[in-house]
Order: structure tokens, then sequence, then C-alpha cells
């Protein structure tokens, strides 16, 4: 679990790959390691990574394919920058939001606009997560907790201070740029509990899926 509020700015320095995974290594630079262990998760970027190498300097995570499909993953290079945010403590307090770093959908920067020392930035976001997005909510952005100040069907506007794009790599952002998003947890669990006793019905019916068994080897 995760509060949105970044640490460091890595650096991916390695994208190897790993049969359908990646293997992704980031430098960091101010990240305290000293408290990380193996199998610890860092958010990076928004996605809750596990952690599978470390040192004082960098950190090692294995992606999935289901990872990459879902996010900006397939997007980013070596030298790509990245927001980094270790799991929050019970003892830490709690300056964002709750954030799970289970990315939702990837949005698209459509326009940006200065105003004084400020950033308003309009983010066009996927069609199915409009309905999760309200003016004054939460949302995650590559990572970084932000509250959305209007909303225009599946577009939301953002205003960033000076020092949000100090700290993350928003202050990098150009017009067609692509971000991951979280929508706010609590919408998610709302609209599962209003669908009540029809929960527990599959939409994908009663079969099972034989062509995902013998493509991992359960059929022989």
């Amino acid at each position: 679990m995760f509060t949105g509020i970044i640490e460091d700015i890595g650096t991916i320095t390695k994208l190897q790959p790993k049969g359908d995974d990646i293997r992704l290594t980031v430098n960091v630079d101010k990240l305290d390691m000293s408290d990380v262990a193996l199998g610890d998760s860092i958010a990076t970027n928004g996605v809750c990574l596990t952690v599978v190498d470390f040192s004082d300097k960098h950190y090692s995570v294995d992606v999935s394919p289901e990872t990459i499909k879902r996010s900006g993953f397939a997007n980013y290079n070596v030298g790509s920058k990245v927001n980094l945010e270790k799991a929050m403590q019970a003892t830490s307090r709690f300056g964002g939001h709750i954030v799970s770093g289970h990315v939702d959908g990837v949005g698209k920067i459509v326009a940006i606009n200065p105003i004084d020392r400020w950033l308003e930035i309009w983010i066009q976001a996927p069609d199915d997560l409009a309905k999760y997005i309200s003016e004054k909510g939460s949302i995650t952005v590559d990572g970084v907790s932000l509250t959305v100040n209007d909303v225009d069907g599946a577009k939301f506007m953002l205003t960033l201070i000076p020092h949000t794009l100090q700290e993350t790599i928003i202050g990098t952002y150009e017009v067609g740029s692509r971000v991951n998003l979280e929508v706010d947890l609590i919408a998610r669990y709302l609209e599962r509990l209003m669908m009540g006793d029809k929960a527990a019905k599959s939409s994908q019916g009663e079969g099972i899926d034989m062509s995902f068994l013998a493509k991992h080897g359960y059929l022989k």
C-alpha cells in the first residue's frame, strides 16, 4: 500500500527480457534503501513491483506481461525517469490517499497550460475509467496522488504546484505523453458493492478456460 507521495525520481538503467517478463533495473538518487529487503514493494511510476535485487543505489524488479499490457512500461526505455515510493509504514503520515499500485489504465496528456508558477494539465483517460473520476476526487498519475479540479467527459484537469513539478517527473510531461492512472480505490469498491447479489454471478460463464490451462502446461 502507498500514499502517492513521491520520495525520489529514479532512472531506468536496464531492461532485460526474461521470457515473457522484463527484468527492470532502476538507479535511485535520494531514496533510502537501508531498510529495503528482498520481496519488498516499490511503486515505480505508480506500479507496485517486487524487489528481487538491490543495493544502496539501485533495485531490480520483474515486470509481468499483465503489467506491461496495463501500464506504460511498454513505452519506457533505458534512461527514462520514473517516480519512486516505498510501501508505506503503519507509523507514517498519510499525506496522499489510498494507493494500491495497481494501474487501471494509461492516460494521455492533451493540454498543458502554464499559469504563473503553476501548471494546468488536462489528461484524456480511457472511456471505461471516466465513471470513477470526479471533481475534487483523488487520482494517481504515475504514482503521484493528485486532486481532480475539473472533469469533461473522460478528460480531467489537474493543477500542479511548483513543489510537485520539482519533486516528480510531471514537470517533464509534454502534450502526447502517456501516464499510468489509478482511480480512487473507494470508488471501485462502491461500484462492486452496488452490484448486490449480481456480483456473485460470473460474466464469463461457468466453463473453464481450457486454452489457458493448455498454455500453462496443466493439460498433458
